[in-house]
């Protein structure tokens, strides 16, 4: 592979150590085409096979647009104060078409009075309920309100560069969207430390493919099972003090099918005893089925912590009961991957490789980890 080549509209090229591919077709937006799809596998298997190559950066060309869409999506979710999912509405659907509709906004080359447009045809894009959670069953739609978002801000731009208008008030008028979606909410949270303070360096990434609040929980066990070497056979019962959405949203102790297995924080509580949690393949049929990760999913109790009453909060203390009497205990605050705790060169490759390599790749080495 020479140091520096044109493959279609994807280029990659070595820098030291690092291995860069940029997605090269800024008059669609850095849209995927065809021959970009066609080319990615094997410029990352030729990656793979370079020693020197330590991590691969992925990048767009052209105009950079994912902050500002980040800064409002994130700034509007503080000014929300969690109340539009107290009121039964999924965040990221809600959120998510304001900053999809600022980032497509930001690559077209918006003034501010398109912008404003553009926020205001989003607001009434802004959907997603979170009942899938609460009846258990249609967990597919969790995935849908991410993809709908962004689908909604492309949409919001693109009827707001054809003219299409909006409301100004969309955030704040007395139908707009944080008094309708939110009722109480934080107003002054939307410009607090604007241009400041960045609220996208506060954005976490997970290690574990499953939603956020099972992370302190799920660290607390691997960080107790690598200090006390116990199994999961080993286990009595095990109780966690969380958030209060912990104990309610995510306390699913039966899962109805293996994506809102994801969703539940038994299960995954559960399943970090028997597989590699930090593995999206280890959410399969099999572990699925499994009568021992079932039976100790069971026997997870869940109850909120009086610091979670006293304000937001993602710590959890995880106790864990063996059948020997021993009694175990481990509270997590800042989880691998945010910035408190962020994930070191080793562990970022490790992730790397865990979510992009091909279906089926070392899939005689995977089950060799798990555990009976």
């Amino acid at each position: 592979m020479s140091e520096s080549e044109n493959v279609g509209v994807l280029r990659h090229e070595k820098q030291g150590h690092v291995g860069v591919v940029t997605f090269d077709n800024p008059s669609k937006f850095n849209a995927v085409n065809y021959d970009m799809w066609c080319a990615l596998p094997r410029v990352m298997e030729a990656f793979a096979a370079d020693p020197d190559i330590r991590v691969v950066m992925l990048t767009g060309a052209g105009e950079k647009a994912f902050v500002a869409g980040a800064e409002t999506m994130i700034r509007i979710g503080r000014a929300t104060k969690h109340n539009n999912e107290h009121h039964g509405f999924h965040a990221p659907g809600t959120t998510g078409p304001f900053g999809a509709a600022v980032s497509v906004g930001r690559m077209l080359k918006f003034d501010a009075a398109k912008m404003t447009n553009a926020m205001g045809i989003a607001g009434s894009l802004a959907c997603g309920l979170l009942e899938f959670a609460k009846s258990g069953t249609g967990a597919m739609m969790k995935r849908m309100h991410m993809g709908r978002a962004a689908e909604s801000g492309v949409l919001a731009a693109s009827l707001a560069e054809e003219g299409f208008t909006g409301p100004v008030s969309v955030l704040e008028g007395p139908f707009g969207f944080l008094n309708v979606y939110c009722g109480e909410h934080d107003l002054p949270a939307l410009t607090k430390g604007l241009g400041e303070e960045f609220a996208t360096l506060r954005i976490m990434l997970k290690r574990f493919p499953m939603h956020i609040t099972s992370h302190t929980s799920v660290q607390a066990i691997e960080d107790l099972r690598a200090e006390h070497g116990y199994k999961g056979a080993d286990v009595a019962s095990i109780h966690i003090a969380g958030n209060p959405k912990m104990a309610t949203v995510n306390n699913i102790p039966a899962p109805a099918d293996l994506m809102m297995s994801q969703y539940s924080l038994p299960f995954c509580v559960a399943l970090a005893h028997y597989a590699n949690a930090r593995d999206p393949r280890s959410f399969n049929a099999r572990t699925f089925g499994n009568a021992d990760i079932k039976s100790l999913c069971s026997r997870v109790t869940i109850s909120v912590s009086d610091e979670a009453k006293k304000g937001g909060t993602l710590a959890s203390a995880v106790t864990v009961i063996l059948k020997d009497g021993r009694t175990l205990t481990k509270r997590v605050a800042d989880f691998k991957g945010t910035p408190e705790s962020p994930l070191t060169p080793d562990e970022m490759r490790e992730k790397f490789w865990q979510e992009g390599r091909q279906e089926g790749r070392q899939e005689g080495r995977q089950e060799g980890r798990q555990e009976g």
